[in-house]
């Protein structure tokens, strides 16, 4: 089985290192394209502007000026000497939940494999931000490759993806396993942070804040909450197919 990763920490990434660590419990045909520096919050980006370029640091590890997006389509149509059968994308630092997926890049990698047609999981561990740096990665390592040996296994549909996160506890902490929705946050998370550089010219941070509990029963926020490990199926389709034949109805 041959694997591809990549992140969107960016190469040096201690969370990228576990992944690799996790994906040669599965196999030893293993490869690493992740981009040169953070590309946190691109979502599903492409780099359509710039030239892509690609730093070897050995045979099998390359190092991307890009998105993870481009690291997929790099490792598909350029590096790999043939189609990998699975990409894994991550470790995040942080979890990728609800609304999140949407800005990820995390969990954009493991998209366009989907669209490749390439089975494909995105990973993330949750931690407390006001905790070290770093999350405790040992969870997900501990947890990951029995469960991906399942989900290597399961029938799927083309144009979909699993986003699995870890809960912030450890290894032994963690209560089981649940299937999971994609949540919804009682509020929006972003707010603008306003400060003023050494001249007194204002500049801005956008910034995360505590925005509620899950509004769907079953949710990927809840379980990560209640400290289990969520395990999400999602579909590139983004239509709300409820609404199409209604909406025909008005429209026509």
């Amino acid at each position: 089985m041959r694997i591809l990763i990549t992140n969107d920490d960016g190469i040096n990434s201690p969370g990228l290192a576990a992944l690799e660590r996790i994906a040669r419990t599965l196999s030893d045909d293993v490869w690493v394209i992740a981009p040169e520096t953070d590309q946190s919050g691109v979502a599903h980006s492409l780099t359509l502007s710039d030239p892509l370029r690609l730093r070897s640091l050995d045979d099998r590890h390359f190092a991307l000026k890009g998105t993870p997006t481009d690291c997929v389509i790099m490792g598909v149509r350029k590096v790999l000497p043939g189609l990998p059968d699975l990409v894994l994308s991550g470790i995040n630092r942080g979890q990728n939940l609800a609304e999140d997926v949407t800005y990820s890049g995390t969990v954009a990698g493991a998209m366009e494999a989907a669209i490749l047609g390439i089975r494909s999981i995105a990973v993330s561990q949750a931690y407390d931000w006001n905790a070290p740096a770093e999350p405790d990665y040992s969870t997900a390592e501990a947890h990951a490759p029995e469960l991906f040996r399942k989900l290597i296994d399961f029938e799927m549909r083309p144009y979909t993806l699993f986003n699995v996160n870890f809960p912030a506890c450890a290894a032994e902490a963690v209560k089981g396993l649940k299937v999971t929705v994609q949540g919804h946050h009682e509020q929006s998370g972003l707010f603008i942070d306003e400060r003023k550089d050494g001249r007194g010219f204002p500049y801005f941070w956008l910034r995360f804040q505590d925005r509620g509990k899950s509004v769907h029963e079953n949710s990927d926020l809840q379980a990560i909450a209640d400290g289990y490990v969520s395990v999400s199926p999602l579909r590139i389709d983004l239509t709300a197919h409820d609404l199409v034949n209604r909406l025909a109805g008005v429209l026509q």
